[in-house]
């Protein structure tokens, strides 16, 4: 019979595998749906792009580092931000294997003020015009996306991508990035007022060579 003692060594010293955070920043400028690249300086991956992310600090919980991450990339903490999905091995260098747990935030265009690092370059990239991504970056950016597409249909998501007051083409130029496509404008706007997500206030800007606009405000932030 074999004993304790006699067991390889290298059962008792298996490691567990990296566990990263990687948080997905998406904005929404020159109506074309954006994300926020890292460009690598060194290996693994040098020279390629990648969505922000990294190691888990000691005793920092998933939640705390998608916030420090976001605090440290874009500058900004009062976002949406929700947890994506649970990613292995999109990282083969580590002998041990790799995990990301993944988020995704929406950032207002206006208020990022983005990282500025000698060796880590941020830059917003359209999903349209990705250059070519690390890590297998491109599979996160597009289930984010996904997941983004679907709460649109039953949620304001959208509040982190607008000012606080905003006109309805803006809104729905939002939507219209997000989305890919065109939408009609009569069917978006009976749509968005029937729900409560926004509600009109008694401020008009110029929108375009048109009459005055009205501006609107998310009823809540969720």
């Amino acid at each position: 019979m074999t004993t304790a003692a006699q067991r390889p060594a290298t059962a008792a010293r298996t490691r567990q595998p990296d566990v990263a955070v990687l948080v997905v920043i998406f904005t929404v400028a020159h109506d074309r749906l954006q994300a926020l690249l890292i460009e690598r300086s060194a290996p693994p991956e040098e020279g390629r792009w990648a969505v922000p992310g990294g190691a888990l600090q000691e005793d920092e919980s998933l939640d705390r580092a998608a916030v420090r991450k976001l605090a440290e990339e874009a500058g900004v903490t009062d976002l949406f931000l929700e947890q994506l999905y649970t990613f292995s091995d999109l990282d083969h260098s580590p002998p041990q294997g790799s995990v990301a747990v993944a988020w995704f935030a929406l950032a207002d265009h206006q208020r990022v003020r983005l990282a500025q690092r000698s060796e880590w370059q941020p830059g917003w990239f359209a999903l349209d015009d990705l250059p070519p991504l690390a890590f297998q970056n491109e599979l996160v950016i597009e289930t984010a996306r996904e997941r983004l597409i679907n709460k649109l249909q039953y949620t304001d998501a959208a509040y982190s991508l607008l000012p606080k007051r905003f006109t309805m083409r803006e809104l729905q130029r939002v939507y219209e990035a997000i989305l890919g496509r065109t939408l009609d404008k009569r069917n978006f706007r009976r749509r968005i007022k029937a729900s409560d997500f926004i509600a009109p206030t008694e401020e008009f800007r110029a929108d375009g060579p048109h009459r005055p606009a009205r501006l609107y405000r998310f009823t809540h932030r969720t």
